[in-house]
């Protein structure tokens, strides 16, 4: 079973009817004792990296979503993957949750449109098993205005927007992050989330 952690600034519908579509066993929950019990774990998000990060921390859960990370995996989605990295600059800035080091700030660039907004192909760098059975070329879909600064040892794949925008992130063991949606990614994106439940096997 993956728990679905509602914090209050998640994009629980879409995630949750990509699950459900899928046939994965999913728990939408705000309940440590869920979290903990749970294979695997996805933190979605949508809004500003501070609010969110201040709702997460009223729910209790920071603690959870840390110690959970550490021995399952656990999935980043948009701004959830970007609450993965030590901290962020939007809106007067915030800490994130630390486990993938690196930072947020707005994407670098006057020549495109802010939001990037659409579809983008990935390059990918490195292999994953998130990437298990997929074909190139692989595009997704990006809702966006910040973006992810780390080592390249962390970046599974990134879109070129005028620049390295990460899109697949790790720290390596548990921890992915999705700068996209793969929920609305088409067939590629729902077999990374059949990849992800995979993993927690």
């Amino acid at each position: 079973m993956i728990a679905v952690i509602d914090y209050g600034a998640g994009n629980l519908f879409s995630v949750c009817n990509a699950l459900r579509y899928l046939n994965i066993p999913h728990e939408v929950t705000k309940d440590r004792r869920v979290i903990d019990r749970a294979d695997a774990v996805i933190l979605p998000g949508v809004g500003a990296f501070p609010a969110a990060m201040q709702d997460l921390d009223a729910t209790g859960l920071i603690g959870a979503v840390k110690e959970n990370a550490a021995r399952k995996p656990l999935l980043g989605i948009c701004l959830g993957m970007q609450m993965l990295f030590d901290d962020s600059d939007e809106m007067g800035g915030a800490a994130g949750l630390g486990l993938i080091p690196g930072t947020v700030r707005r994407i670098p660039s006057e020549r495109v449109i802010i939001p990037h907004m659409g579809w983008n192909e990935l390059v990918i760098t490195q292999e994953s098993p998130l990437l298990a059975g997929i074909e190139k070329p692989v595009y997704t879909y990006f809702v966006h205005s910040y973006q992810a600064f780390c080592d390249d040892k962390n970046i599974i794949a990134y879109a070129d927007y005028d620049g390295r925008v990460p899109a697949l992130v790790t720290d390596g063991k548990f921890v992915f992050g999705a700068q996209f949606h793969p929920e609305k990614s088409g067939e590629k994106g729902l077999q990374m989330l059949r990849n992800f439940e995979e993993m927690a096997k």
